[in-house]
């Protein structure tokens, strides 16, 4: 890996990583998360909309979800190295900053169910831990090239 922040580097990493990332969102969403919010919260009209504005703010947030993974591993690899202890630390901090924060707390405020933690808690840890797999590999080549 090079000892310097590539924009270009992270930009075509974080680019190629959110295929990965937006394909496990997409799946999570519609086949656990969707139906399980609207059942939950049931007595809410139009929760969890398919539209332009819920879909924009998705790839806003899947766009923010996989440069943060990206950046993280390239900062812990820069540390510790690219190796596969990274990709687990990293991608575990990754998880832990975004979904297990975002999860426990709306299950705190009563916008989920508790059940509903063991099921997308370790699918985003999965989802987290394999992109930053991919931007490990992607870093080698770059430091190959």
């Amino acid at each position: 890996m090079n000892s310097y922040f590539s924009w270009k580097e992270f930009v075509v990493t974080t680019l190629l990583t959110s295929i990965w990332i937006n394909i496990s969102e997409v799946f999570r969403y519609f086949v656990f998360v969707m139906p399980e919010m609207r059942s939950f919260l049931s007595e809410i009209s139009n929760v969890a909309p398919m539209n332009l504005t819920v879909f924009s703010i998705w790839g806003a947030w899947d766009t923010l979800l996989t440069g943060l993974t990206v950046f993280i591993f390239w900062l812990y690899a820069q540390k510790f190295g690219n190796r596969f202890r990274s990709i687990i630390i990293s991608g575990t901090l990754s998880w832990a900053l975004l979904f297990v924060l975002f999860w426990v707390a709306m299950v705190n405020m009563g916008l989920a169910k508790g059940a509903l933690l063991l099921i997308t808690l370790p699918l985003s840890w999965i989802e987290l831990v394999v992109a930053s797999f991919i931007a490990s590999k992607l870093y080698s080549r770059y430091a190959a090239i």
